[in-house]
């Protein structure tokens, strides 16, 4: 569909979400070379605004789409994800494109094959369109990116990128990572869902290692049923990452686009850091509560859930400076003042207290079992309110650090606004290996917001 067509229907690709946007192309309602077409008219319009970015190749993606046309012609065999243009954080290894991390030490690195979650999504069709901008090494020193919402604001981080090239309508698809907040918080101060699931459900081979006990990989998305789709194309056993665990899928699609029994109950944890909440975030879930009524009940975690922060800097910190070593010894003076305060930190922390931390979880994930035996899920802030302004960090991941360091599902999901506009994120938790009922949550809550 050429441009004009278009504007004279009324009708763009680009604003389809992945679910509606595979399912005209398998019907061969739309074609791939339309539907790439589309996306990168829109980044043509935006990105000198958002700066999504880091590497684009136009031609590269439109030869996809027309193999993907052909398949199609030929009556070959169509992926679950069939033509649906992709951004890939610069954090994750793509044999067609470069990968450098964020870093000027990594400049013009090209890797000689594809991470498992890109190789996995051309498997179920996808046509990966390009690299999305990360914040160095995947941590806190900020990228080019901007907010979609307004370019004097983060997008927040490390997955900027990947999350404002789906606020914008670039895509309707990107992937990120989550180490502490770089999922869930980008996406809050996008307006997108943001899914990180359970800790190794999907493998992190050929993804830049920041800290092995927590890294995981997540998904943007304009929907919850979108994220379904993702994680049904990503989950799986994968040898060369010892997190990963070989288990049957779950069937987050399918069950996420199921009614469920009951309407889900959701527990409001306010957590460890609820001082930082600001009165945006405070008024909006207080209104949240009262239109969900007796759905939603107040609950206190005990105490011993406030040592979780430090318990997750200890081993983010340790576990980065083992990773980023070599760039440390390298390059330090090329690294940011912050990444070589947290890395030194890290080269400082007791063994004791590591293990400590790492022992800590599971005592802790215990404690949450009455929680989800009574509640389908957690109902919680996705970040302290809107995008900050300025571009100079990518604001606080502190709403998300205890469920990272407990390995635990979460979702954001844009359903509230700020007192300047911006969007803000609702963060549901979910039990751990409990993914589908989690989204299936997330979808009911999306949908009865919306009547």
């Amino acid at each position: 569909m050429s441009q004009a067509a278009t504007e004279r229907s009324g009708y763009d690709p680009a604003d389809l979400t992945a679910v509606a946007a595979v399912r005209a192309m398998r019907e061969g309602q739309l074609a791939a070379v339309e539907m790439v077409e589309a996306c990168l008219r829109r980044i043509q319009q935006r990105e000198s605004s958002v700066r999504a970015w880091t590497y684009l190749d136009a031609e590269f993606a439109l030869e996809q789409a027309r193999r993907a046309d052909e398949r199609r012609r030929q009556g070959a065999p169509l992926g679950p994800l069939h033509a649906l243009p992709v951004g890939i954080k610069d954090i994750i290894d793509t044999r067609d494109m470069p990968t450098e991390d964020g870093t000027v030490l990594h400049s013009g690195r090209k890797p000689t094959q594809d991470a498992a979650v890109v190789s996995l999504l051309k498997q179920a069709g996808a046509i990966i369109l390009g690299k999305t901008v990360t914040t160095e090494l995947a941590v806190y020193a900020p990228g080019k990116t901007t907010n979609p919402h307004d370019p004097g604001r983060t997008p927040g981080g490390s997955s900027s990128g990947s999350a404002a090239a789906v606020a914008s309508g670039m895509v309707s698809l990107a992937l990120g990572t989550q180490t502490n907040g770089s999922v869930i918080r980008p996406a809050a101060f996008c307006g997108t869902v943001g899914y990180k699931p359970t800790f190794g459900c999907i493998s992190r081979f050929g993804v830049l290692r920041v800290a092995q006990s927590l890294d995981t990989v997540g998904v943007f998305t304009r929907s919850v049923e979108d994220a379904a789709l993702a994680g049904d194309a990503l989950f799986g056993y994968d040898a060369f990452d010892s997190a990963t665990r070989p288990a049957a899928k779950p069937g987050l699609f399918d069950t996420t686009c199921s009614e469920p029994p009951l309407p889900p109950r959701f527990a409001f944890v306010k957590g460890p850091a609820w001082d930082q909440a600001q009165p945006d975030t405070r008024d909006a879930l207080a209104e949240l509560g009262e239109e969900l009524g007796a759905l939603v009940n107040e609950v206190e975690l005990s105490p011993r859930f406030d040592g979780a922060i430090e318990w997750h800097r200890v081993i983010m910190e340790a576990e980065m400076a083992l990773s980023f070593a070599p760039e440390y010894e390298r390059g330090r003076d090329r690294l940011s003042d912050i990444l070589v305060e947290m890395m030194e930190r890290g080269r400082r922390d007791l063994a004791v207290d590591y293990i400590d931390a790492l022992a800590q979880r599971e005592g802790l994930r215990t404690a949450l079992v009455d929680v989800f035996d009574e509640y389908d899920a957690i109902l919680t802030p996705a970040a302290p309110g809107e995008a900050p302004a300025g571009l100079g960090s990518t604001g606080s991941p502190i709403f998300c650090t205890l469920w990272t360091y407990l390995g635990l599902p979460a979702i954001s999901l844009p359903l509230l606004q700020g007192s300047h506009g911006m969007p803000m994120g609702v963060q549901l938790v979910g039990a751990a290996e409990d993914d589908a009922r989690l989204l299936r949550s997330a979808r009911w809550l999306t949908e009865h917001l919306a009547n």
